[in-house]
């Protein structure tokens, strides 16, 4: 199935109310110095920029935030959305002494109805962002071309524009909110850290190709699942073979075809576990 849904601007016509009062669709929020920007109706959701100067590994660091509301029964999608369904992407080139914008995912979780798997957010969201500025010590004017799929009874593409100037006093519950999903975002894999991947096989050839994942959680962990990102790749949505025991579980990943597995062949994979008791993501290459 295509990992893609495009629809006409028409259909976003066709959703429900907006939540809340805010700028239309589509629109700018004027750049200001403040933590976070105005909200941005768009669909049956509402977005704005928000910042903090937090602590990772010890140091403060500038960090906003791309906070997404969706109404009830909507949801959104992760960098891989599954069998169906359109990733986030984020264009900050119009943003000003902006060197680099690092955007992070807090650990998803899966949804599965008549029309497959996909992969993604339901009810609220937030994008941690990593900033660097261009020239330390000056302020940085942050503006957002957001682009992000809804999916309901319709799956809907909408658009926005966020802007934000970072310097302003960031409030305690702005500075909470991306404390709160910067915990949430998986963590690189390391010796002794859970869960993690204990063992890949990777069988690309024969009737029934696959790629099948051993994984080793914390013994009492629940919501334990495996999601796996392949950048412009396809890679189907892996399915537990079992449920956990003695703090293990495995997956597979089965591909239509010899060609659809032979197309990840030498491409890094991030392979992100995850769990009520943390997640990890590791790199690895299939061979």
């Amino acid at each position: 199935m295509n990992r893609f849904f495009f629809f006409s601007r028409a259909a976003a016509l066709l959703s429900v109310p907006a939540l809340g009062a805010a700028a239309a669709p589509g629109n700018t929020a004027s750049a200001a110095a403040a933590s976070a920007s105005p909200w941005v109706v768009a669909t049956d959701s509402k977005v704005r920029l928000l910042s903090a100067t937090v602590e990772i590994e010890g140091r403060p660091t500038l960090v906003a935030g791309v906070q997404l509301r969706m109404g009830p029964g909507w949801k959104t999608y992760w960098k891989n959305p599954g069998d169906s369904g359109v990733p986030p992407h984020f264009d900050w080139s119009q943003s000003k002494n902006l060197r680099r914008a690092e955007a992070l995912y807090p650990a998803p979780h899966r949804f599965t109805d008549g029309g497959g798997t996909s992969i993604g957010y339901d009810g609220e969201v937030v994008f941690p962002v990593k900033l660097t500025p261009e020239r330390e010590g000056e302020p940085i004017e942050l503006n957002l071309a957001f682009a992000y799929g809804l999916c309901k009874d319709l799956c809907i593409p909408n658009d926005v524009m966020l802007s934000l100037a970072v310097g302003g006093n960031a409030s305690k519950a702005d500075a909470l909110l991306i404390e709160t999903f910067l915990a949430r975002v998986p963590k690189p894999a390391a010796p002794g850290l859970l869960p993690e991947i204990s063992h890949v096989d990777f069988k690309p050839d024969g009737d029934r190709p696959e790629l099948v994942v051993d994984a080793l959680f914390p013994p009492n962990a629940t919501g334990t699942d495996l999601f796996i990102d392949a950048g412009t790749s396809f890679v189907p949505v892996p399915v537990p073979l079992g449920p956990l025991q003695d703090g293990k579980q495995r997956f597979a990943v089965t591909f239509a075809s010899p060609s659809e597995a032979a197309a990840i062949k030498g491409k890094p994979l991030g392979l992100t576990l995850v769990s009520d008791q943390g997640a990890t993501e590791t790199q690895w290459t299939a061979e």
